[in-house]
């Protein structure tokens, strides 16, 4: 019987040790999509005990945790550190099977030192320990994590009215570059409550006066180029299916004309809105060399209550039907066809989007490396089984070598063994192809591609 999450965990093979500890384990982490505050990271805080860094507060935490601690019967009226900790740790030996489990004890042996596994017995125990280490180590701070995982670049997720102050104070001082993102997801989204507030500080911002859709594009445009200034080499959006929905444009600023003087709109009006927006957008990206992240097939704050008392991202989402096929390939094409598709990332929250994204995005490769990738298996999907499918999926369809691998999506610090994890579950993958004689055991060329998959092609990919 193998000891618990030792050294080799999830390495079935020889050869994918091999690959693991002299290829993979070393690599800088690129983490390319992530939620954490810049904030935070240009005031290079540190966490006063495990529970602030771990679980957050009611409306800022860590949406995966607190999830299934309500699963197991607690909720977050509680504010005391110790008793969020108590009631997480007595959750986590709920937790066999969640993914949660194993990227709980990769922290706590990671950051902390510690094998045993985390439970209610033995909770105070581990509190405690975890707390002195957090007062007593000096490097324990932001910049301190960044330099012990060898963090590369971080990409936040960011507003395009954001005046990106601390994006501004983080330069020189920080180990790891802080990237912003561009997500206009507010500018975009005519049907949501408070959009024409919104446009009205768009324009504040952005100097632009803005009168027409046209207008509005052209302040996203004088945005991202401050973005870019910044260091923004991504932009973000969150999709519940890709709008395909072309018009003339007297029509679509007839759209936003109707909204911004209080008026109601359909479904249908607002894709066509959104239609001309985000393909203007993705011009842009196109000419400046941004890659477009387009997140699909979730769906948002379910439940209407526990929305309207906590917020947003607080737990209360969950994964939508399949993202259609036919309304993505014109969205894609509708850039292609003026030579400007960006180089595009698509993810879906759905794993059975895996072959509809896998095929369709081989119909408009070219001209860059990898230009449009299969995202990594992200939020429900970054467990074990969601990762060996969506890198089997791109192996099968793809070109995996080419895939810029692994990324957070996380508002928490202490995140990156989940890098880890990833790239312990690529290297079985290859190190079991190649026992099996599936591939050839060329352990420089195998080498080469996990080091690539770790780390070169994302860098690449966004700075290239």
């Amino acid at each position: 019987m193998k000891n618990f999450m030792d050294k080799d965990f999830l390495l079935q093979t020889k050869t994918a040790q091999v690959l693991y500890h002299d290829y993979a384990e070393n690599q800088p982490i690129f983490d390319y999509h992530c939620h954490l505050d810049p904030k935070e990271i240009a005031n290079n805080i540190r966490f006063e005990n495990i529970s602030a860094v771990w679980l957050g507060n009611r409306t800022f935490g860590d949406h995966y945790k607190w999830r299934q601690m309500r699963t197991n019967g607690f909720t977050e009226q509680e504010d005391d550190p110790w008793i969020k900790f108590n009631s997480w740790a007595k959750t986590l030996e709920k937790l066999l099977g969640n993914p949660l489990y194993h990227w709980t004890h990769l922290e706590l042996q990671r950051y902390f030192g510690i094998t045993e596994p985390l439970c209610g017995g033995n909770a105070r125990s581990i509190y405690d320990r975890c707390n002195k280490i957090l007062a007593e180590d000096p490097n324990f701070d932001v910049f301190g994590i960044f330099k012990k995982f060898n963090v590369y670049a971080v990409g936040t997720t960011d507003d395009p009215a954001d005046s990106l102050e601390y994006h501004l104070a983080i330069k020189g001082k920080s180990p790891a570059k802080v990237l912003p993102s561009f997500r206009p997801d507010k500018a975009m989204n005519i049907d949501a409550q408070g959009f024409a507030p919104y446009i009205e500080k768009l324009a504040k911002v952005s100097g632009v006066k803005i009168e027409s859709a046209e207008d509005v594009l052209k302040a996203l445009e004088k945005r991202l180029d401050f973005f870019i200034e910044a260091g923004c080499r991504a932009s973000d959006h969150a999709l519940v299916d890709a709008p395909y929905a072309p018009a003339p444009i007297a029509r679509v600023n007839e759209i936003f004309s109707l909204v911004m003087n209080g008026g109601e709109i359909s479904a249908e009006e607002a894709e066509i809105y959104r239609f001309y927006i985000m393909t203007g957008l993705g011009r842009a990206y196109a000419k400046r060399g941004v890659a477009m992240q387009l997140h699909f097939a979730a769906i948002r704050n379910n439940n209407s209550a526990k929305f309207k008392a906590l917020g947003a991202d607080t737990g209360y989402d969950a994964v939508s039907n399949s993202v259609n096929a036919a309304k993505l390939a014109k969205f894609l094409d509708s850039m292609e066809a003026d030579g400007l598709l960006p180089k595009t990332i698509l993810y879906s929250l759905n794993p059975n989007d895996y072959y509809v994204l896998g095929t369709l995005m081989g119909c408009f490769q070219g001209d860059i490396p990898g230009k449009i990738q299969l995202g990594s298996a992200w939020w429900f999907c970054d467990h074990r089984d969601g990762m060996e499918q969506q890198i089997k999926t791109l192996g099968n369809l793809g070109t995996l070598t080419r895939f810029i691998g692994m990324l957070t999506d996380s508002r928490s610090f202490l995140s990156y063994p989940r890098h880890e994890y990833f790239r312990r579950i690529l290297c079985n993958i290859l190190g079991t192809w190649a026992e099996e004689g599936e591939i050839p055991a060329d352990m420089k060329m195998l080498g080469q591609v996990v080091s690539d998959i770790s780390f070169n092609n994302a860098k690449n990919y966004f700075e290239g």
